[in-house]
């Protein structure tokens, strides 16, 4: 633990996910895949997608709004605004920027973190705890927003069953000591670099047009099979060996939050470390894989239902493009907690 005067917690988990719901049927009849595979093989029944003029700055700002609504506070009480995200609105500036311009944080400081999409739910959790660390913010926003769904190969079924659109904003603020997020580790594997990646191609369609998502050529590409073997090998390795630096065994934790990469990964992962499902929660069947935003939403949903209470132990663990990945471990934090 920290010898800190004072922790780092979340005070509270914004969240948004667009009105448009798109079921495995609809998908099916567009591209060659069954509503049976997608449920069977993945687990989705239905996605979220953004509307054609929603972007992730949109996303984020109702995040962040609706965080600051839990607490009683307005956006311009937030000191400044971090976000994670692979979809930016612009290529500068940057999409902290344009959330903070319509959240209406004024004032503040905001900068984007692209750790990979995924893994953003820890790793920009990290450089937004720091920064309350430091002393010289005390109230930090970390929006996970992306539209994934914009940079779909429209005949691609390997993305395009998968993803789903939505955001999460995490409001830090300090903590007594010894509670909040007590460690973080992060890594990368270079060796992933291509398991997933969003590049510029020139495709065509069987008709020989040229192809475009909504970012032009710029299109995501997944190896799914290179993901799955590091989700059911190395990955319960490390929360194993990450829950036992802190001198704690699997047992003692008292909730799971995993990146909602595909339910059949979330559930191989909990049983191989021998862990019941009664504690974690999984969305990802109701709303797809939202990159950075999924792991949050997982936890504003275990808040909401009282799953995961002030004093319980919780272990965030993410993953994805790079390859990413890292774990959090927070001591769970109630109002009275807060300073």
């Amino acid at each position: 633990m920290s010898d800190a005067p004072f922790g780092v917690g979340i005070r509270a988990i914004g969240r948004y996910v667009p009105e448009r719901v798109v079921t495995n049927d609809e998908l099916a009849a567009r591209l060659p895949t069954t509503s049976e595979w997608i449920s069977e093989r993945i687990g989705i029944e239905t996605r979220r997608v953004a509307a054609s003029d929603e972007w992730s700055s949109d996303l984020g700002a109702y995040a962040l709004t609706d965080a600051c609504g839990q607490t009683g506070i307005t956006p311009d009480q937030v000191d400044l605004v971090i976000c994670g995200t692979y979809t930016p609105d612009l290529m500068l500036p940057s999409t902290a920027v344009a959330i903070m311009r319509k959240a209406g944080v004024d004032g503040g400081a905001g900068f984007d973190v692209n750790s990979g999409g995924c893994p953003g739910a820890v790793f920009a959790l990290d450089v937004g705890r720091r920064y309350v660390q430091s002393g010289e913010y005390a109230r930090v926003a970390v929006v996970l927003t992306d539209v994934s769904s914009k940079l779909f190969d429209p005949e691609d079924r390997t993305v395009g069953v998968i993803f789903g659109d939505a955001a999460a904003c995490y409001l830090l603020e300090r903590t007594q000591a010894g509670r909040g997020i007590s460690r973080v580790t992060l890594r990368s594997e270079p060796a992933g670099y291509w398991s997933a990646y969003v590049a510029r191609e020139a495709r065509a369609g069987a008709d020989g047009r040229p192809k475009t998502s909504a970012f032009g050529q710029n299109f995501t590409t997944m190896e799914g099979g290179e993901i799955r073997d590091f989700v059911l090998g190395p990955l319960p390795k490390f929360i194993e060996s990450f829950v036992r630096d802190q001198g704690l065994e699997i047992a003692d934790i008292d909730f799971f939050a995993l990146h909602q990469a595909n339910l059949r990964l979330v559930h191989g992962v909990l049983d191989t470390l021998g862990v019941p499902l009664s504690k974690t929660l999984t969305n990802i069947e109701r709303i797809g894989n939202t990159s950075g935003a999924s792991l949050p939403l997982v936890l504003r949903e275990a808040m909401d239902t009282g799953r995961l209470r002030s004093g319980q132990r919780a272990v965030l663990v993410a993953f994805g493009s790079g390859l990413n990945y890292g774990a959090a471990l927070v001591d769970w934090s109630g109002p009275a907690d807060f300073t």
